[in-house]
């Protein structure tokens, strides 16, 4: 994760650049490989009724952009609520973004076992041989989190079977782990 500070107005501390880092290996130990860049500002603010500093921190993840804004008369304390309330964001994103596959998911019949029989991945299609020996066919977009490249005859998969046009056909697949 890409990490930048700022500070205007103020000098950077070493003691809240260090709280800063600190908190972001937090960050990268709970949320690995999802938050792709953090900006912490922090800057004294000449306005009495705001408080001494303004942080904000700006988290990209994939899709979208967290952003949090503490105001307060000291900086150690707003970083530390600042990034409380920036995992508690990147939570409530995640859990709903779960909640979105296992809805989509559980909409077909059940998850099924089969083995790859064929593949054409020029044509973008292969089958599907399933636990109780049917054929089942597969479209390229039935595949999730794999290329058909990356798959082999033999492979076995998971897969969510529905009908089609001319038979069963999966309509999710997923290589198994």
């Amino acid at each position: 994760m890409e990490l930048k500070i700022e500070a205007r107005n103020v000098e950077l501390r070493k003691s809240w650049q260090d709280k800063i880092e600190e908190e972001k290996e937090k960050i990268v130990r709970l949320y690995a490989n999802y938050v792709l860049h953090l900006r912490a500002s922090i800057e004294a603010t000449t306005h009495h009724k705001e408080g001494g500093f303004e942080i904000k921190l700006i988290a990209t993840v994939p899709n979208d952009t967290v952003v949090v804004v503490r105001r307060g008369e000291s900086v150690r304390p707003l970083l530390i609520e600042a990034f409380d309330v920036l995992t508690g964001n990147l939570k409530e994103i995640l859990r709903k973004k779960r909640k979105t596959v296992k809805q989509s998911e559980a909409d077909f019949e059940g998850e099924k076992v089969g083995i790859i029989r064929k593949i054409s991945p020029h044509e973008s299609y292969g089958f599907i041989t399933a636990s109780d020996e049917r054929e089942i066919y597969f479209h390229e977009n039935a595949l999730k989190n794999i290329a058909m490249e990356a798959l082999s005859e033999g492979d076995s998969v998971v897969f969510g079977e529905t009908i089609g046009d001319k038979g069963p056909q999966a309509s999710w697949v997923r290589q198994t782990r």
